[in-house]
């Protein structure tokens, strides 16, 4: 219980912090725009690379990850379905998808993994699947879909992931940890350095872009955002308990791992993934910030009935 407030209250004062940044105009007329840059280009695709590159990647194999893959496939394919029913276009059902199905494994899933699972270590094989596979393939489909500019030749299509800052640090992390070379500390501790810079870019952009907002869940994209918070703090969760114990057998403290990891709310480097390709950026503003607050209660529930 102490993990799940511990964890939002840091979320909340930086994002507050954020805030009144923007309120006051101390970075400028540009300030959020200079800080989401930061953030994808160079903070996160170093934190990113230094993640990895340290994590043993065995821990990928195991029917735990395997249930958080499914229940994250069945909470984005549902918006995907509605979103093209809906004809809500593609990048702006891609960002949906995402705040319905990916989880703030980081910043809010590590101190909730230490507080509430007693091990920080259990929120890895998640970070890697949304590293490794969630992401390039979303921003892959950003990429492709306009957002980014991507034109020209196939064969430059088919490369869209290696030319993204975000795939890329994670490829390479992936790879150093697969190959077991040793990072010498003179590149390491930099690439460490910066990478501390991605949290709290992304927190304080996110507060920033709150100035002058009206409130959550209104205006053009109510629906896609009611949809997305529904399906991230209820329907993900709910997969994945009914994937788990009812498939896969799960129970006691293997059944909690996985069900309070997919309770999590929506990442706030989503923001900024809408953000660089100016889509679906309210969209992504107000599901997080809607998911956060109603995972609250969700998470503590999880932890009092299957803890």
């Amino acid at each position: 219980m102490q993990g799940v407030l511990t964890g939002f209250a840091v979320i909340a004062v930086v994002i507050a912090v954020g805030y009144g940044i923007g309120r006051l105009g101390l970075l400028g007329e540009h300030g959020r725009e200079v800080l989401t840059k930061l953030a994808f280009h160079v903070a996160s695709p170093a934190l990113l690379f230094t993640t990895l590159a340290g994590t043993d990647l065995s821990v990928i194999f195991s029917s735990r990850l395997l249930v958080t893959a499914l229940s994250t496939a069945a909470a984005a394919g549902v918006f995907v379905a509605v979103g093209a029913v809906r004809r809500w276009g593609v990048g702006r059902t891609t960002i949906g998808a995402l705040c319905s199905s990916y989880v703030n494994s980081g910043n809010l899933g590590i101190p909730i993994a230490v507080y509430v699972l007693g091990d920080a270590s259990l929120v890895a094989p998640v970070l890697l699947f949304q590293l490794v596979g969630v992401t390039p393939v979303a921003l892959t489909i950003l990429d492709l879909s306009g957002g980014g500019g991507a034109k020209g030749p196939l064969w430059r299509r088919l490369i869209t992931p290696l030319r993204n800052p975000i795939a890329v640090g994670s490829l390479a992390g992936v790879l150093v940890s697969a190959t077991g070379v040793r990072v010498p500390a003179p590149v390491l501790d930099p690439l460490t350095l910066i990478g501390g810079m991605s949290v709290p870019a992304v927190l304080l952009a996110f507060g920033i872009s709150l100035c002058g907002s009206t409130l959550p869940g209104r205006g053009p994209d109510r629906h896609p955002v009611l949809l997305s918070v529904a399906l991230k703090a209820v329907g993900q969760p709910a997969a994945a308990w009914a994937l788990a114990a009812g498939v896969f057998g799960l129970r006691g403290a293997p059944l909690l791992d996985v069900v309070v990891t997919s309770a999590l709310p929506a990442a706030q480097n989503l923001y900024t993934y809408a953000s660089r390709y100016g889509v679906g950026e309210r969209l992504a503003r107000d599901s997080i910030l809607l998911s956060t607050i109603v995972s609250v209660p969700v998470l503590v529930a999880v932890a009092a009935v299957l803890g």
